[in-house]
This record gives structure tokens, sequence and C-alpha cells, in this order.
């Protein structure tokens, strides 16, 4: 696997074609550039690998939620809000075919091999750049094509269930053009195959008889901690007991909080690939103080049991660990040394300490760079998307730091033709 560049007379091109027809309507982050000048060439055995864990992860990840449904012990230990946990309870009528699930893995090139850092469970975003992003970048690399298609294979899983014609509701925070351009994406998909796009905010959607008004099927891009904040007149919590064809169905709020592994044995369900690719996941109550020597990615995962509870002493923690916010999402709160002040990484440990209902510590992976022609080197995080457990595309992403937040740059994933190399 390697990075390719975008010939430099070609870039202003390209940025302009990847702003105005791959959606990407945010390329500026304060000063930094998000769109890449480079492209991630992968062969086809590394391709199919990632494939295979992600479909692997995501059929585990499916029986993990559902042996969650009316388990309310359990599901509050995943730090989600009191009145979206009141709002689970309708979760009881749940059925998976009726409903269209979509996710994205991330995965990380790592000093030991590939790393999985989390599920995008809730509203995983990079649809436009898995969709349509490499299609654009694909004509300067002949040996290698686009591979999976996010959008389209979201638009073959409803019409399983929405006849063409009928009308999609795509519920997101129309104050943000960040959230309309996945939106814009998949509206257009769904209007050049037949069916009506209504763009539309989470508040505006009323229920009868347990379905939503007016619209055939739901795509939800708005997170549902979110829900909790909308006035009380909103009846959000129809989301949740509704016979509407929904992507996300709010199913999703389990394996989205990164406290998840912390339950894990007391489901029921065998989740190998999990706990084989995620590091060390524990309760941030185990997690004394930060540890001095370095350590390696820890590619056995598991999920002990909760530790030093109220009252015990924790036990000392070996190597390096960093803290997750249990709802977390593009790298925020996450400090990883180097990448941010100390000040800021003292301030998370803080928040940990005082609220260790919202977070995690998970071992450290030691991420591996990769270096482009220019001899500059950047961090890699692929999302893998899949649909109704099936692999749906690549999304992309570079950084010069192992951190993966707001100012990481998008880059499009292409997989070399023929066999692998």
């Amino acid at each position: 696997m390697t990075l390719g560049t975008i010939p430099d007379a070609a870039y202003p091109e390209y940025r302009y074609d990847v702003i105005f027809n791959a959606y990407k309507w945010d390329p500026q982050v304060g000063d930094s550039n998000t769109v890449a000048r480079h492209v991630v060439l992968m062969d086809r055995g590394a391709a199919g690998q990632l494939e295979r864990w992600a479909e692997r992860l995501a059929a585990e990840t499916m029986l993990m939620e559902e042996a969650l449904i009316g388990k309310p012990h359990l599901s509050k230990a995943l730090g989600l809000p009191k009145r979206v946990l009141k709002a689970a309870a309708g979760l009881s009528g749940y059925e998976r075919g009726n409903n269209v699930r979509l996710m994205r893995f991330d995965f990380h090139p790592t000093e030991e091999g590939w790393a999985l850092s989390e599920v995008n469970s809730d509203v995983p975003g990079g649809i436009a750049e898995a969709s349509v992003l490499p299609s654009i970048a694909g004509k300067w690399f002949g040996d290698f094509a686009p591979h999976g298609d996010t959008a389209g294979a979201l638009l073959d899983a409803f019409r399983d269930k929405v006849a063409p014609g009928g009308t999609i509701a795509l519920v997101h925070a129309t104050s943000y053009a960040d959230d309309r351009q996945v939106m814009q994406c998949l509206g257009d998909c769904f209007e050049n195959a037949g069916y009506r796009a209504w763009y539309t905010a989470p508040d505006r959607l009323a229920w009868d008889k347990k379905r939503a008004v007016g619209a055939d099927g739901i795509i939800r891009f708005f997170p549902l901690e979110w829900l909790a904040n909308l006035p009380r007149n909103a009846a959000w919590e129809g989301y949740f007991d509704t016979a509407t064809p929904s992507c996300n169905h709010p199913v999703a709020l389990f394996a989205q909080s990164k406290r998840l592994p912390l339950i894990w044995d007391e489901l029921g369900v065998d989740i190998p690939t999990w706990k084989s690719l995620l590091p060390e996941t524990v309760d941030t109550r185990a997690y004394g103080s930060r540890g001095r020597s370095p350590s390696t990615c820890s590619m056995q995962g598991r999920s002990p049991a909760l530790p030093a509870m109220e009252g015990e002493r924790p036990r000392e923690l070996q190597g390096e660990w960093i803290l997750k916010p249990a709802l977390g999402r593009v790298g925020e709160g996450i400090p990883i040394k180097g990448t941010m002040p100390e000040k800021e990484i003292r301030l998370v440990e803080k928040a940990a300490k005082r609220h260790p209902e919202d977070w995690v510590a998970q071992r450290l992976f030691r991420s591996r760079p990769l270096a482009a022609e220019n001899g500059e080197q950047y961090h890699l995080c692929i999302g893998a998307f899949t649909v109704d457990g099936k692999s749906a595309g690549f999304y992309g992403r570079v950084s010069p730091t192992p951190r993966m937040d707001a100012n990481a740059k998008d880059i499009p994933v292409l997989v070399r033709k023929g066999g692998a190399s």
C-alpha cells in the first residue's frame, strides 16, 4: 500500500472537481486544506482483508445490538443520556430486516499490522468520499480503480423496502453545510433513481400509528444523543418505535458508545473478530495514571469486568493508554501525546476523572505513517463501510500526526485492478 500524488498541474482542477462534484463543501478547516493531494493505492489482498473483517465485525455488532434490547441494566453502562436510554424502551419492536444498517469501521496501519480503533455506528460520515471521490481521482492512476459505492449500496438496500416514487426523509442538522453535503449526495443518488428526497430537520417529522408522516423511508444524519436536546414538543421518541424503514434505526446507539467493550462478556454472543482487532479497552477507573513506558498496539482486545469500582484501589495499567469520550466523534476529546498541548491533555484527564461513566481508556497502538513521493509522511485511517452487513466502499483520511480529527484530509482510496500485488 502506497500514497500516489495528484500531479501539481492537475491539482487545482482536481480540488475544484472535488468541491463541486464530490460534495466537499467544507474544503478548508481554519488554515488547513482538507482535500489531500494524495491518493491511497491499495493492493487487492489488503482491500479484501479489510472487507472480510468489516463484514464479520458488522455481523457481530448487530448481534450485540439485538442482545441489548430490553436490557436497561446493561445499556445504562454505555454513557448514554438518560432521556435517550428511556426512549430505548421503544426498541422492543425493532426488526433488522425492516431497516437498513450502515456502519463504518476505522482501521489504521500500525507497526504490528492493522488495528481497529472504533465503529462509527450511528451516523457515519464519509459517504461522498467513498462513493464519488475515487472516480474523480482514478483518471490519474490507470492501474487502480474505485472499489465499492456506499451511496449506491444504500440505494440498493432501500429498493427492497421502498418502491421508486416513494419519499425518503433525509434528516439532518439543516443549519450546517457539512451535514447537508452528506444528505445532498444521497438525495441526488435517490432522486436519480426515481425517489423523492425530503431534506428535513429532526424535529419536523411527525408520527402516526408508528409511521413517519409524509415519509416512506428515513435516512438520519443527526446523532441520537442530540435528539434529547430538541424541544419537548418535537416527539423525537418516535424514531425509536417506528415501522418506517430507517437508516440508521436507533438500535445503533448501543454500538456507537466506546464503552460497549466493558459489557461484552455479559451479552451472551460470540464476537471473536471484535476481541481480536480492538485494542484492550477498560473502564477509566482502571486508568490510574498515564503510563511512562512505550507500548506497541495490543492486537488482543478483551473485555475485562469493570475493575476498581467505588471504594477499591484502581489497578495500575502498564504501557501507554489514551482516553476516549463514550460518544466522541471525529477524534474530538482524544488526547494523544505529541499531537496536542499538554495543558489540553490534563483538562481531558480531569474531565474523565470527574465523570468516569462518560469515558473509557484504550491501549494506544503505534500508527505507522506512509511516505509520499515528495518524502512527506502521513498517518492513515481507512474507514470500511458496510450496508446490511456487506462491504460497501472505503473512506480514507490522512494526517501528519496519529490523531485523526477535524483537520485530517480526505483522501480517495483506489484498489489495484486485476490480481493482488
